[in-house]
């Protein structure tokens, strides 16, 4: 069965959220802040295949979600970025946004092509310490990634 259109959802991964974390030792009292930040959510990474010659796949899988980045820690420790999401499709795939009809990219050179970014790490308390406002009580939260809805046409 020879299917050349196919319409899905994808969304990029959320960035990790910065941690609030103080900095304890035996004989240090007041140690100050040491949460670390947040990592970066996964792109949404589409990459020609030779190998595929039709878009059957997608008629069954329609919903691609990136993974979200890992939240910081203690001791100023980043969390770990999340990897991107490869979507592999045929050559002369066109992907064209499903509302407008707008054309987002054309795959039919070799270059895999970036269509959904993830959202950034939150910052930890450690990034705002200053010397008025020594004990930062709060973090920021992971930033959102990208989503859309796609039709693929082959």
């Amino acid at each position: 069965m020879f299917v050349d259109q196919a319409r899905i959802s994808i969304k990029a991964g959320d960035g990790g959220d910065g941690a609030v974390s103080f900095h304890r030792e035996k004989y240090v009292a007041a140690g100050g802040p040491d949460g670390g930040d947040g990592g970066k959510g996964g792109d949404v990474v589409f990459q020609v295949d030779d190998n595929f010659s039709t878009l059957i796949d997608f008629r069954y899988k329609r919903k691609y979600v990136a993974q979200r980045g890992e939240n910081g820690g203690a001791r100023n420790c980043t969390g770990k970025s999340a990897p991107d999401l490869v979507i592999r499709v045929p050559r002369g795939t066109v992907l064209k946004e499903a509302e407008t009809g707008l054309v987002v990219a054309d795959l039919s050179g070799d270059a895999p092509v970036v269509v959904a970014k993830g959202g950034r790490g939150g910052w930890g308390n450690a990034r705002f310490a200053t010397p008025t406002r020594q004990i930062p009580r709060f973090a920021k939260p992971g930033l959102p990634g990208e989503d859309m809805h796609l039709t693929l046409e082959l």
